[in-house]
């Protein structure tokens, strides 16, 4: 029997059942003008929550990872310098992937609960005269760790610079979470996927490209063929793609956007808070701590929960699967072993999170852990039952 339990791990997220439809259609014929019905409105409902009216959006059939390859390699050289931080798994796998393709990648290493250094990028930026750097990486939303950086903060170290470096950010578990401003933070290419805010099934990398991005198009020399922006537009323009577009995700990210704006932007972005922060207040129930350093870096999308020295927090994960069949994210990198995580992210309610917090006490206090059953719950309870609108209205 499948599992009715919703799931809690940072991506894949819990399907809407409206959108499992949208998903599931009949075969069309993808190079009739049906398709262009489905596909422009979806690429104008990704500009809307990225907050972009100069931007173009390139949506291919992939994940965050080729987004992020779609993203290098349309506007870099072989040899081309890059300025990024590691202080995670995914931050570590973007570099690792400039460096694989040839790209000279100046790394500042960042303990991991840490975000984004934009007084270092600052530094280092104003100390290269020559402009050798041409891109500058970020993670917004570090999945690993739980931390969010401040992209607004990267782009005023650019620009208090005076250095003309495009600033790409890793948006794939933030986008449609929380605010992410593309125009008004200078970002030039923005990276996400269709499994995590959007509350998808895996198979899309959404990309935005700013002007600026665009215009570096034209002399790169990296070589690209899949991910080809250029042969996508093409196809856009003749209400197409290069090659078998995903009709029926296409018509989910549709659905999706609508969702989304429907709900209103910022609704979706104060949900998330509401619920990450019952969240929170359940770990410090438990006596437990964050992985984030500080208060200032908590993620809305998901919680790296640091448990006792010399605990395994694999096994915290594997219990709930077992036991209770739920869904848990195990701890990545550095911090494999030593947290666990929980994703709140896409599609869900401060109830669905209570259950998953109950869940958690279950399986701590199973395995022998100081923790008081009830203790997060009544934590977060009394969060939500004085944070939710409705509650507030109704009081």
């Amino acid at each position: 029997m499948t599992s009715q339990n919703p799931v809690f791990i940072p991506g894949p997220t819990n399907i809407p059942e409206v959108l499992r439809k949208a998903v599931d259609m009949p075969t069309i014929d993808h190079r009739s003008p049906v398709f262009g019905r489905i596909l422009h409105p979806a690429l104008e409902g990704v500009k809307a929550v990225l907050k972009t009216t100069q931007g173009q959006v390139f949506v291919f059939p992939s994940t965050g990872t080729g987004g992020w390859e779609t993203a290098i390699t349309n506007t870099l050289s072989p040899g081309d310098a890059v300025l990024a931080t590691r202080n995670g798994m995914f931050s570590h796998r973007w570099i690792d992937m400039c460096q694989r393709h040839g790209l000279d990648v100046q790394v500042i290493a960042q303990e991991w609960g840490e975000g984004v250094p934009a007084d270092r990028f600052e530094e280092i930026l104003t100390a290269d005269k020559a402009h050798r750097i041409k891109v500058v990486l970020a993670t917004h939303n570090e999945t690993a760790t739980g931390v969010r950086s401040d992209i607004s903060a990267v782009r005023r170290a650019l620009d208090n610079a005076g250095h003309p470096a495009l600033l790409f950010v890793d948006g794939v578990s933030s986008i449609a979470c929380y605010d992410f401003r593309m125009d008004e933070w200078g970002v030039d290419v923005a990276v996400t996927g269709s499994q995590k805010g959007f509350m998808l099934p895996p198979g899309l990398a959404i990309v935005g490209f700013s002007p600026k991005a665009m215009a570096a198009v034209e002399t790169a020399k990296l070589p690209r063929t899949f991910f080809d922006i250029r042969d996508m537009a093409r196809g856009y323009a003749a209400n197409g793609y290069p090659y078998t577009p995903p009709v029926g995700l296409l018509n989910g990210l549709n659905v999706a956007c609508q969702m989304l704006l429907d709900e209103g932007l910022e609704n979706v972005f104060a949900r998330h808070h509401r619920i990450a922060e019952g969240v929170r207040r359940a770990v410090a129930a438990w006596g437990m701590t964050l992985c984030a350093k500080r208060p200032e870096l908590y993620s809305d999308s998901v919680s790296a929960i640091r448990t006792p020295e010399g605990f395994d927090a694999n096994r915290i994960v594997s219990h709930a699967l077992n036991a209770y069949g739920v869904a848990f994210g195990t701890g990545l990198g550095d911090v494999a072993g030593k947290v666990f995580r929980i994703g709140h992210l896409g599609s869900l309610t401060d109830v669905m999170a209570l259950s998953g917090i109950a869940t958690a006490e279950m399986v701590m206090a199973d395995l022998g852990l100081p923790v008081t059953l009830g203790s997060g719950v009544a934590a977060a309870q009394d969060h939500y039952r004085h944070s939710v609108p409705a509650m507030r209205a109704a009081a």
